[in-house]
């Protein structure tokens, strides 16, 4: 059998687990116990043959990991915390996690593509008429806040555990693709950085969101300019996927090891080592998916 592309994502004590046609949630409650949510997925380009196009493939997989993201973290929130007087929260409802879903996504579309182009406005009469510098100055600014706040949100002591968890997960898909058996020993001597990380990918898109962004005409007006960037957005994704999945199949090049270098490195602020009870749910997390999936094969890359 094919190795099968794995991914996943850490959530608040525990991790998601991706096959290709699978997704398995595995949270530890605070009594030890180890709850999983599975089922099997049908891929979008089996029901949308467009899907498959490049580009497009990219731009569809990262908002369909947004609302998967949003639902394994709204599972393992309901089961790893439990209220004062001992009984779990309610799950979110369909509607309240389509708003909670518009307002992260609102969020970083303001705070990582208009704030940055605003602070560049203001900065015109210092650098210039210039079309270049202006999106060479607003694509640094973009990186600029993009860093300081994976930096800050790292110093958060509850954000740690996750990304302790997110360690779990790589090490976990590290074994899996190494094609050693899911055991904590076997897992625990592998990095906590992997080429195919979320992390890395949203590096990637800062950096090729600089070059789509010159195609905008420096004279237009501001609100122009910022409905460009929320349009342009689904292009960004889709060209940033590509170049993971180049990257991803082509890690031994020493070229391409120096260009993925940097979301290695940023990789160290996003992944913190796991203990072993760590380990234990990322592992069971990856067998329940992998049991669902049932050795289907399928060269899509999960993020």
């Amino acid at each position: 059998m094919e190795k099968i592309n794995v991914g996943g994502q850490a959530v608040i004590e525990g991790v998601m687990m991706r096959a290709p046609r699978a997704m398995a949630i595995a949270v530890r409650r605070p009594t030890g116990e180890i709850v999983v949510k599975k089922e099997e997925m049908i891929p979008l380009s089996e029901r949308y043959p467009i899907v498959k196009l490049p580009i497009v493939r990219g731009a569809v997989a990262l908002f369909h990991s947004l609302i998967m993201g949003v639902t394994a973290l709204n599972f393992s929130a309901n089961e790893a915390i439990v209220e004062e007087d001992g009984e779990e929260k309610q799950e979110l409802s369909t509607w309240a996690m389509a708003g909670t879903m518009a307002f992260a996504f609102g969020f970083g579309i303001l705070l990582f593509f208009i704030m940055p182009l605003y602070l560049t406005k203001l900065l015109v009469p210092v650098i210039g008429d210039s079309n270049i510098v202006f999106n060479l100055v607003d694509g640094v600014i973009r990186v600029a806040v993009f860093l300081l706040y994976i930096w800050l949100i790292s110093r958060m002591k509850d954000i740690q555990r996750v990304f302790q968890y997110h360690g779990a997960e790589h090490k976990s898909i590290f074994a899996f693709e190494a094609g050693e058996e899911l055991t904590v020993e076997n897992v625990r001597k592998y990095s906590c950085l992997h080429p195919r990380c979320g992390t890395s990918f949203l590096l990637i898109v800062m950096v090729v969101s600089i070059v789509i962004f010159s195609l905008i005409p420096k004279l237009w007006p501001f609100y122009l300019k910022a409905a460009a960037r929320i349009v342009f957005l689904p292009l960004i994704a889709g060209v940033s996927y590509e170049f993971l999945k180049w990257s991803a199949k082509n890690d031994n090049s020493p070229l391409v090891k120096m260009i993925i270098a940097p979301g290695l490195a940023l990789q160290r602020l996003t992944t913190r080592e796991p203990d072993d009870s760590q380990l234990e749910v990322a592992i069971r997390s990856m067998e329940e998916a992998l049991a669902v999936n049932a050795g289907y094969r399928d060269d899509r890359l999960v993020i």
